[in-house]
């Protein structure tokens, strides 16, 4: 039977695969790779980086097709990624119908963790409800951007005996401040923050984090908030793309 690995490959540094990731792109003999068509995509070439330094020998190929694009407008979001999921979907099935024999091992290179905030195990679901193809899959978890931010603040990701939330950006603008106590945000591309800089609170935030790009600023929000929207408007013209994730925090005393 055909078989799928999906790695999860850190948030950037390829020092932060795990050694059963390092086993799984071994396994595997096609990657599949998604390109988001920027100009510069240091994304395709961190990929092509994890496999040129951790694949033994040279008997792999590497499939690099155009990755479907996602319907922005906030008014249909959830329209939008269904949308999205399909595209992908049938996308995802004509490669492993034209790229995988029926023995054949193929692998998907996924940022961060598969299980955190990744659409690619949604979309296998719907590949394998189709109905066309039939394959197994399997998931090596990685580190995420999470614990990577975690690790360069050198900060516990929760407090004793404290519960931390981690949710998006889009949840966090309908939320109340009242629920801020120790808050992980992701896919934020609004500064959502900025709606709370009259909170008591401190922020721990970076961009391109374990990457030689990697930005980061911490400081009670009132006082750096400014400073981490200019900074990360000016990192995302200069390179065309960014990945950041924060951590709100309401001090204890």
């Amino acid at each position: 039977m055909k078989k799928l690995l999906l790695i999860g490959i850190g948030p950037g540094n390829p020092e932060h695969l795990t050694i059963q990731a390092v086993k799984a792109l071994n396994r595997a003999k096609v990657f599949f790779i998604l390109d988001k068509g920027y100009a510069n995509d240091d994304l395709l070439r961190l990929r092509r980086e994890v496999c040129e330094r951790y694949i033994e020998g040279d008997d792999y190929r590497l499939v690099q097709v155009r990755d479907p694009r996602r319907e922005d407008d906030p008014a249909s979001y959830q329209q939008g990624i269904e949308y999205w999921h399909e595209q992908r979907a049938a996308l995802f099935e004509q490669l492993i119908a034209d790229e995988l024999g029926d023995d054949d091992v193929g692998g998907l290179l996924v940022w961060g963790d598969p299980g955190l905030y990744d659409s690619t195990l949604r979309v296998l679901e719907r590949v394998l409800a189709r109905g066309r193809q039939c394959f197994d899959y399997e998931v090596i978890p990685g580190i995420t951007s999470v614990q990577a931010l975690a690790a360069q603040h050198r900060i516990p990701l929760n407090r004793i005996g404290e519960p931390i939330r981690i949710t998006t950006g889009r949840r966090l603008a309908q939320g109340s401040a009242d629920a801020l106590d120790n808050v992980w945000v992701m896919l934020d591309a609004h500064c959502t923050f900025e709606r709370f800089v009259d909170q008591r609170l401190y922020i721990y935030w970076g961009a391109y984090v374990g990457t030689p790009d990697e930005i980061l600023i911490a400081g009670p929000l009132n006082e750096v908030s400014e400073r981490i929207r200019q900074t990360r408007e000016a990192a995302r013209a200069e390179k065309g793309w960014i990945m950041d994730t924060y951590l709100l925090r309401r001090p204890m005393d």
